[in-house]
């Protein structure tokens, strides 16, 4: 019903940057709250950050500063600026929306896309 696909993830040299995107597509009436996860290799997900629908954002305290998250929700797509990119940022980066169907039932449901490769390595 609903489809989270994204994009961007890719080797990057320490210091470097990358922009993730993430497009919902499906039967979607409205997307409450996005946002980014990522699980590094033999460690548990952890939240990257998030965004509700009125653009009103929350960060991981050590990334504050360095990560940016925003959405456009004419494309129900949301964007992660990753900047100041260090080794410890590696992992597999996964979207995550909270959907309501513009079909019965409604919802909200919970959506994850299929994560996108992060690696900062020199």
């Amino acid at each position: 019903q609903v489809q989270l696909v994204e994009s961007g993830g890719g080797l990057v040299q320490p210091g470097g940057s990358l922009r993730l995107s993430c497009a919902a597509s499906g039967s979607i009436l409205s997307i409450y709250h996005m946002g980014w996860y990522r699980q590094a290799a033999g460690k548990q997900r952890e939240l990257v950050a998030g965004i509700t629908r009125g653009s009103t954002t929350n960060y991981a305290d050590s990334l504050k500063g360095r990560f940016t998250i925003s959405r456009d929700n004419a494309k129900n797509t949301v964007y992660l600026q990753m900047n100041s990119l260090k080794p410890e940022d590696t992992a597999v980066y996964y979207c995550h929306a909270e959907v309501l169907l513009n079909i019965l039932p409604r919802g909200p449901f919970e959506y994850w896309g299929q994560g996108t490769q992060v690696t900062v390595s020199s």
